[in-house]
């Protein structure tokens, strides 16, 4: 990665954060589901699904990412039908309490549905659904909010498959940043049966990638990742399909990279686990 650029205005306000002029923002609950299918025709090659952000968004704009985004509260519904492991048994993998993991997870789930049309649930806890394009008002209502995940789910006598998700990882933003997400990141394959669509939104542009061809066409500046997607698809990238993907049993570490002054008076970026800081490209007023 060659830098990450930010504008004037958001170089200063790192810099105020870092020498404590200006307090840093609370990171709010969020997540985002990897989703992945070996590519049609050809078995043992697995493409991951991206989205690419709009240039008008104010988190994250051009960079393609993977679905997801912040917690409802609704999403913490205890009425909610749930099959697979309990609230208990994801707030241990999570490493979180039990509300909390109720939320994160309900909230995978619902944002996948919102931003590809993919969703992970079924009229038995031991089946999932093969068509979700009949929902769209469903899927919009979820949208604007006027209808919860809950509602969505009785109102179609469905279940939440919760078994169909592993969990894989958990970012936070850096303190400096003036937009926060506490993010787990999940991974889930693409039901049988089940298509993604270009449903639009905060996205412009949606494609399947292996990740060896995201990683290179990153490389060549021919598509934005940020770190924490660049990360991801780094770690998928040593596995040679889905299932082998699905098998992992990872443990859960948080990472939070951190924006640190350099001697030369210029601003990088600290990512745990990388050896060296990545330069910020700081951008004119």
């Amino acid at each position: 990665m060659d830098g990450v650029a930010l504008s004037a205005g958001a170089a200063q306000r790192v810099r105020d954060v870092i020498e404590g002029r200006v307090p840093p923002v609370t990171a709010r609950d969020a997540a985002t589901v990897v989703v992945l299918r070996e590519r049609p025709g050809v078995p043992g090659t697995m493409q991951v699904y991206l989205l690419r952000r709009k240039a008008s968004m104010a988190f994250a704009a051009g960079a393609y990412v993977f679905p997801g985004g912040g917690v409802d509260p609704r999403d913490t519904d205890r009425d909610i039908a749930w099959a697979g492991p309990s609230p208990a048994s994801w707030a241990r993998v999570l490493r979180s309490d039990e509300r909390t993991a109720r939320g994160l997870v309900c909230a995978a789930v619902r944002e996948t549905f919102e931003e590809s049309g993919v969703l992970l649930a079924g009229p038995r806890p031991d089946t999932v659904v093969e068509d979700t394009a009949v929902w769209e008002d469903d899927r919009l209502a979820l949208i604007d909010h006027s209808l919860s995940f809950a509602e969505f789910l009785a109102r179609r006598g469905l279940v939440l498959r919760t078994d169909l998700l592993r969990a894989w990882a958990h970012w936070i933003t850096p303190e400096a940043e003036p937009r926060r997400f506490d993010t787990r990141f999940f991974v889930a394959a693409l039901p049988p049966g089940q298509r993604t669509r270009d449903v639009g939104g905060e996205a412009d542009q949606v494609v399947w990638m292996r990740p060896a061809e995201a990683l290179e066409r990153a490389r060549r500046r021919e598509i934005l990742l940020m770190p924490p997607t660049r990360r991801t698809i780094e770690e998928l990238n040593g596995y040679p399909g889905v299932r082998e993907v699905l098998a992992v049993e990872r443990t859960i570490v948080t990472v939070m990279p951190e924006f640190a002054l350099a001697q030369d008076g210029g601003l990088r970026l600290i990512i745990p686990g990388e050896r060296e800081g990545t330069p910020v490209l700081e951008e004119r007023a």
